[in-house]
C-alpha cells in the first residue's frame, strides 16, 4: 500500500509538472483570466531564442493564435493543453507569412483544427510554397468562440507586408506577434521582409485604435512589459536616422 501510494503521488505531481510545461522546449505561463501564452526556442544566430504565441480557454474549445517555432512542439502543446483544461483546440490563427507562425498550419489541420489567415498571408505562403491555412480571412473581422470574441486587425506593413494584430476587446489583450518588439529587444530583429518606413505609422495606428491595452504580447523575448509599442518605435526611429 505504501509503494502504491508513493507511486501515485509521484505520478500526479508528474502530470502537475508535465500540464505546466515549465521545460525547456515548451513553456506555458497564464497571462490573465484564461489568457495562456505558450513560448517555444530555436536557434537564431547560434543563440536558442524564445518565440510567443498565445491561447485561449474558451467554453467551446481552445483559439490558438500562431503555432510553435520548435516543429517538435507542435503536438506536446496540444497535449498539454488537453492535460491542463481537459478542452481540445478549435482553431488557430497565424499572424504573419513567416514560419514561426504558420509552420504548424498544415500539422493543426490535419489534426481536425480550423485553420486561418489573411489573404496577403496565404498568398505569400502559397507563392513559397509554404504551409497553407484552410480559411482565409477578407477583411478586419470579428470571431466569436464560446463566450469570447476576438477580432484581427491589418493596421499596414511593419515586420512584414502582411502582420496582423488580435485584439481581445473584453479584456484589453493585443497580441502583436513580430510586429511589436519585446523592451528587451537591442534591435529591430529580422528585417528580410521589413517596411521600415512604414512601420512606425502601422504602430501608431493601432495605438490610435485601441488605446493602451492592459497587456501587449510581442511576438519574441519577454512580455510583460507593457510598453513594448513604445519601445518598437525607439528602435525604428533609431533604424531610420
Amino acid at each position: 500500500m505504501k509503494i502504491a501510494t508513493i507511486f501515485l503521488l509521484g505520478f500526479l505531481f508528474s502530470l502537475s509538472l508535465f500540464g505546466q510545461s515549465n521545460n525547456r522546449l515548451l513553456q506555458i505561463t497564464r497571462l490573465t483570466g484564461d489568457f495562456y501564452i505558450f513560448t517555444t526556442y530555436k536557434d537564431y544566430q547560434g543563440t536558442p531564442f524564445s518565440a510567443n504565441g498565445l491561447y485561449l480557454v474558451t467554453n467551446a474549445g481552445v483559439v490558438m493564435i500562431d503555432s510553435p517555432w520548435d516543429t517538435t512542439q507542435f503536438q506536446p502543446l496540444l497535449d498539454s493543453i488537453k492535460l491542463k483544461h481537459n478542452k481540445d483546440v478549435v482553431m488557430c490563427v497565424a499572424t504573419h507569412s513567416h514560419e514561426d507562425r504558420t509552420g504548424g498550419l498544415k500539422y493543426y489541420g490535419q489534426k481536425g483544427i480550423k485553420t486561418y489567415t489573411t489573404e496577403q498571408t496565404y498568398r505569400i505562403c502559397k507563392a513559397k510554397g509554404e504551409n497553407l491555412a484552410e480559411y482565409r480571412i477578407q477583411n478586419d473581422t470579428i470571431f466569436k468562440v464560446g463566450q469570447y470574441s476576438f477580432e484581427t486587425y491589418f493596421a499596414g506593413a511593419g515586420h512584414s507586408p502582411d502582420n496582423i494584430v488580435i485584439w481581445f476587446e473584453k479584456s484589453k489583450v493585443l497580441y502583436g506577434g513580430c510586429l511589436i518588439k519585446s523592451t528587451e529587444a537591442n534591435d529591430l530583429g529580422n528585417l528580410g521582409d521589413a517596411n521600415t518606413k512604414e512601420w512606425p505609422k502601422t504602430i501608431r495606428k493601432i495605438q490610435g485604435k485601441f488605446g493602451i491595452p492592459n497587456y501587449v504580447i510581442p511576438g519574441h523575448q519577454d512580455w510583460k512589459n507593457n510598453s513594448s509599442m513604445n519601445h518598437t518605435l525607439q528602435l525604428l526611429e533609431q533604424q531610420n536616422k
